[in-house]
């Protein structure tokens, strides 16, 4: 066996996130391969995680406050997700800092048990004039913790 694949961590499962956004894939999604290209699977991320953050009236979109700059991002692949399924995406917030916070993302196609995606991205809060970071506000940290595992 590759040594390679002999640590390569196992798909995480739905009962491993905390809260579910449904996502609809597009038509051109889909690339010449015949499945999501890599990159949909980051707007995926972004759309689910800031769609509940908009949801938990988290983040406000009249562009007061602070915002979340993406800092550091990744993604695992475990298998295909194609148009038209429909897609979960599984949240959970793994780190939650003074100023930044790391979101954790499952995309799992369908009525799968296992992801098809494992993704994160870090986000940090910074002022929208300065882009110096921020102290979240207790009510967004208390928000985000409702996603901690």
């Amino acid at each position: 066996m590759d040594n390679r694949t002999a640590h390569r961590p196992a798909p995480g499962t739905r009962a491993d996130y905390q809260d579910f956004v449904p996502l609809h894939t597009r038509w051109s999604d889909n690339d010449v391969y015949g499945h999501l290209n890599n990159v949909v699977h980051y707007a995926l991320f972004d759309t689910a995680v800031n769609g509940w953050l908009i949801a938990q009236s988290a983040l406000s979109l009249e562009g007061t406050g602070p915002i979340g700059l993406v800092a550091e991002s990744g993604c695992r692949y475990h298998g295909e997700i194609i148009f038209p399924d429909v897609v979960a995406a599984g949240l959970r917030v793994a780190h939650l800092g003074r100023s930044s916070v790391r979101y954790e993302i499952g995309l799992f196609r369908n009525d799968d048990r296992q992801a098809a995606a494992e993704g994160f991205f870090v986000h940090v809060y910074v002022d929208r004039q300065t882009r110096r970071p921020v102290p979240m506000s207790d009510a967004f940290r208390a928000t985000l913790a409702r996603l901690m595992v």
